[in-house]
């Protein structure tokens, strides 16, 4: 059956890109409209995403391909550019749409009286559009394009507050890490392009060609391997996660759209679109799933020391797209990635803005300093507990169902991985715990600052937030409960509709224990340590200090980046322009002076005296009877 709206795809991205446009021409005039603009163009963007994807799962829908924009021809080649719908996107459709939508109202609220709050939603809507054309892409070098696009945003909506040096500096550090990943997805390409049959780079020829295996398999596994890499920079896998903590610094709701639904899944969902070229390389697949299973772990153990909310939440995020690299990894489909992106967005995306909510009430990100806010901010608290136990993996929230299909695959498949997935279970459950404790039970710690701030808003005692932050809450508490039950092991409808295939996914009772133990070990010990206090809180910071300065450091991994790499740059930087100013520069202005030297010197004996021209006659003529004597002198000798 052919899909009725698909066909309207292209109309998705374009809603954003035309509230960019009005509110980037007229931001200031439009002034609460513009507010309503791109709120409404969400909207509508997000309808058209559902039409689209309800009509896929009611019935057997081909996937609709468009590609008559001829972009660009060389010799006998022409590059089309267009779009395509197909099962996987149109899921991302409906996941980036909603939780766009959902942070433009919160928006609404969290950043009244910011004088820029216009150019604030013009840029939520080019980074929307841009994400929006990148799910849609035709080929791989339309999605290039678009990928560049959201990091170009990215770097703009980070360092929205630029009057901050932090933020200045977290915008420069996201923009040039992700460089160093976008540089391998662009030699990916180049690889891609140059043995692909007839150099076609369309999804399609794509998938016909590596299932068929018609490319040399060392080729197969480099540019896998240069695909991940550009996924690695955009989805913070270690080594390139080291920008997404410091993203923090820009507005609360652009840390929940980053971290749910745009830039960190676009690494996922590029090498889910480009699974076919993974799926033909296990060795590939072995990085893929190695370094995903390393990050998971290493940014759970860094969670636990931090007392910063929103980076507690950042480092949380970078453990779990690990895990959907591993369960990519693992090769078995990218159903279990893709189901756990898909009820990621929705609990994260809540924690972020609850974790904004929180900071809107109390005006601090430190832990410490809160507690008791249960009392004054019931919305914020339970909607916060819901997305805490989802993310812990506790049954039956979202996050156990996606959590126990990856960790039921890595079971039967690699031992290595599961005790990684189930250790780094327990580190998560265990910061959140220690998260929530502080920030909203036990008494209140600290006190409410007297300052403004950061909008210029007086402080005031911690109170609930207006309806337009709470309303998304609530919508993604929901969702954070019931959204792990379109794929469980007694109902495989996401693995199905995905792939068209049955995976058999059989309820691993072994996994189930373990991973609920692990998540309920981890509550348990928070409970015991931050609110019940029957183990003292600095059980690792007095006994072992090292450890704890080790994780509250982040492995110091910064610092040694500033050591290995940004100080011997800039140390390279400062010779090279020494060299610039004093030999390059120094041998241009001695050219210079040397001419002008000799122009004034001209223009003095050029003066018009017949005395100074009879003098230089005389020297001249005296030169040439000494030359002349000279030479003689020689050939006598």
């Amino acid at each position: 059956m052919v899909s009725d709206y698909s066909q309207y795809a292209w109309l998705i991205p374009l809603f954003p890109l035309l509230a960019f446009l009005a509110l980037t021409a007229m931001g200031r005039q439009l002034k609460d409209l513009g507010i309503y603009i791109s709120i409404f163009a969400m909207l509508a963007s997000f309808i058209v995403a559902l039409l689209i994807f309800v009509e896929r799962v009611g019935g057997k829908v081909e996937d609709f391909t468009w590609n008559k924009l001829h972009w660009l021809q060389v010799g006998d080649f022409t590059l089309n550019m267009g779009f395509e719908v197909n099962n996987l996107n149109s899921l991302m459709l409906v996941i980036v749409t909603l939780v766009s939508l959902l942070v433009n109202i919160y928006s609404k609220g969290y950043m009244k009286g910011d004088e820029r709050i216009h150019v604030f939603f013009g840029y939520i809507a080019l980074f929307s559009f841009s994400m929006l054309g990148l799910v849609i892409s035709e080929n791989m070098l339309e999605l290039y394009i678009f990928w560049e696009l959201v990091g170009v945003c990215s770097f703009l909506l980070v360092g929205f507050w630029y009057f901050k040096p932090e933020a200045k500096a977290a915008a420069k550090k996201a923009f040039i890490v992700t460089r160093i990943g976008d540089v391998g997805l662009f030699i990916g390409i180049l690889l891609l392009y140059w043995y692909m049959p007839g150099h076609e780079l369309d999804f399609t020829s794509i998938h016909n060609a590596f299932t068929a295996g018609k490319i040399d398999p060392t080729i197969v596994t480099w540019i896998a391997i240069l695909i991940f890499i550009g996924a690695m920079g955009k989805s913070g896998q270690f080594p390139l996660h080291t920008w997404l903590p410091d993203a923090m610094e820009g507005p609360t709701p652009i840390s929940a759209l980053i971290h749910a639904a745009t830039m960190v899944a676009a690494g996922v969902y590029l090498v889910a679109r480009t699974f076919d070229i993974f799926h033909a390389s296990p060795d590939a697949l072995l990085v893929v799933a190695y370094v995903g299973g390393f990050t998971a772990i290493f940014a759970a153990t860094i969670g636990i020391a931090q007392n910063d909310i929103k980076r507690i939440l950042a480092y949380s995020t970078v453990s779990q797209l690990g895990y959907m690299m591993m369960a990519l990894g693992i090769g078995v489909s990218y159903t279990s990635g893709m189901f756990h992106l898909f009820t990621h967005a929705f609990f994260k995306a809540l924690l972020f803005l609850g974790a904004g909510s929180v900071i809107h009430a109390v005006h601090t990100q430190d832990i410490n300093e809160m507690g008791g806010l249960s009392r004054k901010m019931k919305i914020t608290t339970w909607t916060f507990a819901i997305g805490t136990l989802a993310l812990s993996g506790i049954f039956p929230f979202a996050g156990f169902w996606s959590k126990d299909m990856i960790l039921t695959e890595a079971y039967e498949h690699n031992q290595l991985l599961f005790w990684v997935g189930v250790i780094a279970a327990f580190f998560t459950a265990f910061y959140m715990s220690r998260l929530f404790f502080l920030v909203f039970l036990g008494s209140p710690r600290g006190s409410v600052k007297t300052d403004a701030d950061d909008h210029g808003h007086a402080a005031h005692e911690p109170h609930e937030s207006p309806a337009t932050m709470t309303t998304p809450l609530i919508v993604l508490a929901v969702l954070a409960v019931v959204a792990g039950f379109v794929n469980t092991p007694f109902n495989e409808w996401l693995s199905h509709w995905l792939t068209g295939q049955n995976h058999d996914e059989k309820a691993n009772w072994i996994v189930i224990i373990l991973s609920t133990l692990a998540g309920l070990l981890g509550i348990g010990l928070g409970y015991l340590i931050y609110l019940k206090r029957s183990i003292p809180r600095d059980v690792v910071s007095g006994k072992m200090p090292w450890l704890y300065t080790l994780l509250n450091r982040k492995y110091f991994v910064d610092e040694i980046y500033d050591g290995a790499i940004v100080k011997p740059l800039r140390g390279l930087g400062w010779v090279l322009e020494l060299i610039d100013v004093y030999i390059i520069d120094g041998i241009v202005r001695l050219v210079a002076f040397t001419v002008v030297s000799l122009g004034r010197l001209g223009s003095r004996l050029q003066n018009g005296q017949l005395q100074t021209y009879g003098v230089i006659m005389i020297l001249g003529m005296l030169i040439l009877v000494l030359a002349i004597a000279g030479r003689r002198f020689i050939h006598a000798g």
